[in-house]
């Protein structure tokens, strides 16, 4: 390690099976705490190359617990943690809203690591039982369409770093890796990044995986789409554009109309509450964008109006709602 370390603070990279053996010899705790610790925080200062992280991730799918879907259309959308924004889990709220509008989700997340609470967090405090037993995720994809994949269950190889991680308490490029290393290999996906450089990063991973995507990135430095600014997108149906709320035909919000609050059980009730119509507008919306943005992944042609349409539908009608009651029942 030591090596490694002198030859990254020399700004050299690593290819991409160094990458790929560094990443498994740290999941074997083959260096100590204070290496590996280095060697994170190390990308924060000089950033990672394509190479780099496909080959993190190539070694984590090696080593994860994957699960085998029968090669069903599936999507994942998270995103990558890390924006320092502590929203409320817009993502996993917009996880059910696109399964009641009749999509499969295989959603892949954890808990908290730089924010107040992550989807884990929140699925766990509404009665989720998490398993990484592949029947019982098959037949709740099947009978609700939707699984949850909580992430140390399928990657017990990062069990040796999650202690470090939460000591950094900051954004390291395992929150890269979280959106890259769904152990059902979902063929859509919609990603939210908390950098420009890091969407680049991902358009060359998913183009060489040959998944359908979005990846968006809010330009005051939202990792989904927030309404309280544009967002840039880059997707396999469209290429890259610049979206402003007026393009969901929805109004922009102000930053502290989407906060998290400050507890688990202040995103529990948020989320409860979207899922129940009885949330803010603001709320409401932010979910139906990213939601629709995701609908949007499965159709050869853009046609957000219509996306907008199944979101909202799904969410007003109580079909998200039914699916969560679904899978914590």
């Amino acid at each position: 390690m030591k090596d490694i370390l002198n030859r990254l603070t020399n700004h050299e990279e690593l290819t991409s099976a160094e990458a790929a053996e560094v990443l498994t010899n740290i999941t074997q705790e083959k260096y100590n705490a204070a290496q590996i610790a280095s060697f994170m925080t190390t990308f924060q200062m000089r950033g990672i190359s394509v190479d780099e992280l496909s080959g993190f991730r190539s070694a984590l799918m090696e080593l994860c617990h994957r699960v085998d879907v029968g090669g069903m259309q599936t999507i994942d959308v998270c995103g990558t943690g890390g924006d320092g924004k502590d929203t409320f889990n817009i993502s996993t709220l917009s996880s059910f809203v696109i399964a009641g509008a009749g999509y499969k989700v295989v959603k892949h997340g954890n808990k908290s690591v730089s924010s107040n609470c992550g989807s884990s967090d929140v699925l766990a405090r509404l009665g989720y039982e998490f398993t990484n037993d592949a029947s019982t995720l098959l037949r709740q994809l099947e009978k609700s369409n939707y699984c949850y994949f909580h992430a140390p269950l399928f990657h017990p190889a990062l069990k040796s770093v999650g202690a470090i991680r939460r000591d950094l308490g900051t954004k390291t490029f395992f929150n890269m890796l979280g959106p890259l290393v769904n152990p059902a290999s979902p063929t859509h996906q919609l990603v939210g990044v908390f950098s420009l450089k890091l969407m680049r990063l991902y358009e060359g991973i998913f183009e060489s995986l040959g998944h359908k995507y979005s990846i968006v990135h809010g330009l005051d430095g939202f990792d989904e789409i927030s309404l309280t600014d544009k967002t840039k997108v880059v997707t396999s149906n469209s290429g890259t554009a610049i979206l402003e709320a007026s393009h969901f035909g929805l109004p922009d919000y102000n930053l502290s109309d989407i906060n998290g609050g400050t507890s688990i059980e202040d995103a529990k009730e948020i989320f409860v509450n979207v899922l129940m119509n009885n949330s803010t507008p603001a709320q409401r919306d932010v979910v139906l964008a990213n939601s629709a943005l995701a609908i949007d992944c499965f159709k050869e042609e853009s046609d957000m109006e219509g996306s907008i349409a199944e979101a909202r539908e799904s969410l007003e009608s109580g079909k998200a709602l039914g699916i969560l009651k679904q899978v914590t029942q």
